[in-house]
Order: structure tokens, then C-alpha cells, then sequence
């Protein structure tokens, strides 16, 4: 076998085996958790008791947004629940506007932190004060739905050592190209990846934007790192290295701002590949865990990712090298495969397809994105193969122990779309969408 068949197999088939591992294991969570639970239903009457909860909101730069997201959770469907908003140092009129929804919200709480100290410290110091066992997690710029809670909440009355369960998170912004990308990406790779390891039992990540934690299993991993730049990576990491559990619930929704723009886009891609490669060198001691073994499974799934990127990069830079200069058979690359090339564009066709016909519940509108996603594979399979690249001398010499703080990227740059969201007030909701400072997850 030549060094080009190898090298070619790899880069190009890797996809391609992995998205059917996508479908098919999207399509068997469905068959067994979310075909007989589709009908409509009010979830809070299938509980078997209302323990308080506590919404956690870490801010930082949030004025643009704080407002509606309290609103919206001060209609959420549940009787028992505080909200604690913790202003972390910012330097926009957050902290005023939170004093301001004080006097209107009597479940609002507020805590002020002088500088920036991170998500994860905003976290932490939640989470301590919190009255609630159970804790409720969104960002700053989030819309709640109004069912979240007990939707969630139901899965901690059968599991004992359940730890998290985190929800689903929709895009909002889909004014552009990029936007509308995202909204099949959610579906088509984020939703349907988050099924099939709940199907496997082991969940690379909770979406820290959306998702409910026990109390007790996060005193008993120390609660978030501030070190790390993922804390929601790090903290599933930790939950799961620690024998507790962690799961996903679609019908939890949260809908969410994401950048629209490159240089956002590749701000928050660089910080997600960071976080993820950092966890790979923190627990690569599991694999001296027998009793660890079904994390393994995820932990070698995504150092593939990360060696594809690399001979992604090795493909590319072969081919445009042979543009210029001799290339010796050996080690000659085809960029454009033919048939190859096509199967691989109709798979991901087919992957998205699967997605959204799972999330049609969920996202009326998602099929309005479809067709735009055939230019998926070809920027994003670029965008993630560089920040992947990226990462991995970024986290080597980062300096240790060096807290993560609140960075600044875009929300977008456009309005919702006419996504239909339950929670959202109909006087905000162009507010909620505009472009300003703070971080996304």
C-alpha cells in the first residue's frame, strides 16, 4: 500500500465512515427515546415532584441582551425556580440593567464581580450561593424555552447518578450564509453526534449554553476549572471520569446568537478546537482505567478528528505544491478524487437530510436551510481542519494554569429569520439579535 493511498484513504473516508456512525446512531436514539414522545404534552405533569431549581445566567458585556433573556425566564414552566445573574466585570451597562430587572423580577438575584474572572468563576460562584440541588445553566444571550426545566428535570427522577443532562441548542441568527450553514450544522452534526453517544453512553460534551446539573456530582468533581477554555468540555470530562452520567434531551430547547461573520466564526471554532485538545491531554489518563474503558471509545474518536485535520492539511499542501514543483508518484496527491469526491457530497447531503427530519419537531423552519448546505464540506471542513491545526501548538505553549476569561466575539449580524420561539417577548426580539460584546458558550 502506497503512501498515497493511505494518506488519501484516511482524509477522505474518515468523514465518510463517521457520518454514517452519525445517522445511524441519530436515527436508533430516535427510534428508541423520541418517536413515542413527539405528541404534544405538557412536561411538568409527567414529574413526579417540583425540587427547586436554580437558573444560573454567567454575563459579561451583556446589555444587548439581559433583558429579554430574564423575561424569558420568567415565564419558564415551572412553579419552584430562582434566577442568579452573575455580572461578571463587564464593562457595558449589564450591571445597571440587571439592577434595573431586580425591582420588576422578585426571582432574580445578582451578583457583581469587580473584574473578569471568567466563566467559569462566574460559574462556581453560582453554584455556591445557589439554593437549588439542581442547576440550570444558560448563557447571557440565550432564549429558554419555556418547558426546558421539567424537561430536563425528568431524567434526574431515574437516575441516581445521573450528573447532567443538556439540552438542545437552535440558531437564531440565519441572516447570511454562514447563519443558515450553522442551523444544518446544529442539526445534521451537533444533534445528531449528541444521540448517538447518548445511544453509546458516553457524551463527549454537554452544550454549555443549555444544560442542568446535580449539584452534589459537581461538589464532588470540584465544580468548573477556570483554566480551561471549554469549561462545558471539561466539566462532562470530569462528571464521567467520576462515574456519573451525563445525557441529552432534544425537546430541552434554548435558542442561541452565533457569529456570522469569519473572523467570529474563527474566533469561537480556535477557542472550541482549544478546549477540546486540551481535554485530550488532561484525561489521557483513562486509558490506565479499565473501569474508564467507555470513554475511550470517544476519547480515540476525537484524536482521529484531530490527526484528519492534519492529513487534511497534508493533502492540500501536497496538491498545490505539485502545481509548482515535481512531486514524486509516491507521494502525489489527486485533490479532486471524482467519484470520491461526490460520494462524500451526497453523504453529507443525506447526514443533514437525517438531521432535520429529527429537529423538524423542534424547528419548524429548518428545512428552509437545506440546500445551502452543500457548501458545508467545503468551508467548514476547511474552518475546522485549520483551527484544529491551529489548536495544537496554541494549547502546548499556553502557560499553565492561566485562567480562561470572557473574550469578545460576534452574535451575528442579522435578525432572527422568523424563528418561532415560544420564550422570546415579541418587543425584544430585535434587540436580542443585534451584533455587540460578550461571549457565546
Amino acid at each position: 500500500m502506497t503512501f498515497e493511498n493511505v494518506l488519501f484513504g484516511f482524509t477522505f473516508y474518515y468523514p465518510l465512515f463517521m457520518a454514517y456512525v452519525w445517522i445511524i446512531g441519530g436515527i436508533t436514539y430516535y427510534l428508541r427515546y423520541e418517536r413515542t414522545s413527539l405528541h404534544d404534552q405538557n412536561p411538568l405533569t409527567e414529574l413526579k415532584s417540583t425540587p427547586p431549581v436554580s437558573v444560573i445566567v454567567p454575563c459579561f458585556n451583556e446589555g444587548d441582551n439581559i433583558r429579554s433573556v430574564v423575561d424569558a425566564l420568567s415565564r419558564l414552566n415551572y412553579p419552584d425556580y430562582e434566577i442568579i445573574c452573575v455580572n461578571d466585570g463587564s464593562k457595558d451597562n449589564t450591571g445597571a440593567i440587571l439592577d434595573e430587572l431586580i425591582a420588576t423580577h422578585p426571582k432574580l438575584r445578582v451578583v457583581h464581580q469587580a473584574r473578569n474572572q471568567g466563566k467559569a468563576v462566574a460559574l462556581n460562584t453560582a453554584a455556591l450561593i445557589a439554593k437549588s440541588e439542581f442547576l440550570m445553566c444558560i448563557d447571557g444571550d440565550a432564549i429558554l424555552d419555556p418547558d426546558s426545566i421539567p424537561w430536563l428535570l425528568k431524567h434526574f427522577e431515574t437516575g441516581p447518578r445521573l450528573g447532567a443532562v443538556t439540552g438542545n441548542p437552535r440558531i437564531r441568527t440565519r441572516s447570511t450564509l454562514l447563519g443558515r450553514l450553522q442551523v444544518g450544522e446544529f442539526s445534521s452534526i451537533v444533534g445528531l453526534i449528541k444521540r448517538t453517544q447518548r445511544i453509546y453512553g458516553r457524551l463527549f460534551t454537554v452544550s454549555g449554553v443549555v444544560v442542568m446539573f446535580r449539584r452534589r456530582a459537581l461538589l464532588d468533581v470540584g465544580f468548573w476549572s477556570p483554566e480551561m477554555l471549554t469549561e462545558d468540555i471539561d466539566i462532562s470530562w470530569k462528571l464521567q471520569a467520576n462515574h456519573w452520567d451525563v445525557r441529552f434531551e432534544p425537546r430541552a430547547l434554548c435558542w442561541i446568537l452565533m457569529p456570522e461573520t469569519v473572523k467570529g466564526l474563527w474566533k469561537q471554532r480556535l477557542r472550541w478546537a482549544m478546549g477540546g485538545v486540551q481535554a485530550i491531554f488532561k484525561y489521557a489518563y483513562i486509558f490506565r482505567h479499565w473501569h474508564l474503558r467507555r470513554l475511550w471509545l470517544v476519547y480515540i474518536e476525537y484524536n482521529l478528528s484531530v490527526l484528519w485535520a492534519y492529513t487534511m492539511l497534508a493533502v492540500l499542501v501536497l496538491y498545490i505544491l505539485s502545481l509548482f514543483i515535481y512531486i514524486p508518484p509516491l507521494w502525489r496527491v489527486e485533490i479532486f478524487p471524482s467519484w470520491h469526491g461526490v460520494l462524500i457530497g451526497t453523504t453529507c447531503l443525506l447526514q443533514v437530510m437525517v438531521g432535520m427530519i429529527l429537529d423538524r419537531h423542534y424547528d419548524k423552519k429548518v428545512y428552509r436551510h437545506y440546500f445551502w448546505m452543500i457548501w458545508y464540506p467545503v468551508f467548514y471542513w476547511m474552518l475546522n481542519m485549520c483551527t484544529t491545526v491551529w489548536s495544537v501548538p496554541k494549547v502546548l505553549f499556553r502557560k499553565s494554569g492561566r485562567r480562561a476569561v470572557w473574550v469578545s466575539p460576534d452574535r451575528g449580524v442579522g435578525s432572527a429569520d422568523g424563528v418561532h420561539v415560544k420564550a422570546l417577548p415579541p418587543t425584544n426580539t430585535q434587540a436580542a439579535v443585534q451584533p455587540h460584546r460578550g461571549n457565546h458558550d
